[in-house]
């Protein structure tokens, strides 16, 4: 059944709402929605003592090391960590205390998908596809959408469909997929991509991008028959949102367990 699943976005080294469309190398062009005043470990903490499993952290560019690390010190084992993890770093990121590595832009070289590449994250997680979450952030192209790469700039030569889906999900445990236009915009999620993310799913699968309010969790969990998880982040009042709060959140996922 469609659970909140939370975040900790993490830029330089702090812990933000950004609008996704927006994260360039350039930081003239970035719209940040909130900036916190409080370390990403309050929030690995408090995401802890409410039993919120599925968490990810995710590092938008460099500077974000010690932040995460901070973040997983204080969940071992309770959060998912991504941004930057290759086959070099994953093991050590999962000695470092992460539940599950999230991998994307390491998959696309030269924003062409290697099945190499996935291949070696995976051996280098001991072939265990339990640790492993692919995340196909993606950006609309008509009635399509494409993996987004590089702060979900560079669209790649991956269509997000059913043909995607099948020849992904023997190598991972669960997707990610972030709708990068409409992240942080608080406008609503993308009503078409939750239900073709049902339709060819058949592992856990967590959307993000637009959720506002309550009524998004309940229409994600219609759209999607319960199948797709939704993460909801600066509409949330912990991230100065106005839509929805924490506390809601947390209900409605006790609400399921009963």
């Amino acid at each position: 059944m469609t659970r909140f699943r939370p975040c900790i976005d993490l830029h330089s080294g702090q812990v933000k709402q950004i609008v996704g469309g927006t994260l360039t190398t350039t930081t003239s062009d970035l719209k940040t929605n909130y900036v916190s005043k409080l370390p990403a470990s309050h929030f690995a903490t408090l995401y802890k003592d409410n039993e919120l499993k599925g968490a990810h952290v995710i590092m938008l560019g460099s500077g974000n090391e010690e932040a995460a690390r901070s973040a997983l010190a204080e969940w071992k084992g309770g959060l998912q960590v991504g941004g930057g993890i290759t086959a070099e770093n994953a093991a050590q990121w999962m000695e470092w205390g992460a539940e599950k590595v999230i991998i994307t832009s390491y998959l696309f070289p030269d924003a062409r998908f290697s099945i190499n590449r996935l291949e070696a994250v995976l051996s280098a997680l001991g072939n265990d596809k339990e640790k492993l979450v692919i995340d196909l952030s993606c950006r609309r192209n008509g009635d399509t959408w494409f993996v987004a790469m590089n702060r979900w700039q560079t669209l790649t030569d991956m269509e997000v469909d059913s043909d995607s889906i099948k020849l992904l999900e023997p190598y991972c445990s669960e997707f990610l997929i972030h709708a990068a236009d409409n992240e942080g915009l608080q406008r609503g999620v993308d009503e078409q991509l939750v239900q073709k993310l049902a339709q060819w799913c058949s592992i856990p699968v967590t959307y993000a991008g637009g959720g506002r309010s309550l009524e998004d969790l309940e229409k994600v969990k219609e759209l999607s028959g319960g199948k797709v998880d939704l993460t909801i982040g600066s509409a949330l009042d912990i991230f100065g949102g106005t839509g929805v709060t924490f506390e809601e959140c947390i209900e409605w996922n006790n609400n399921i367990k009963q």
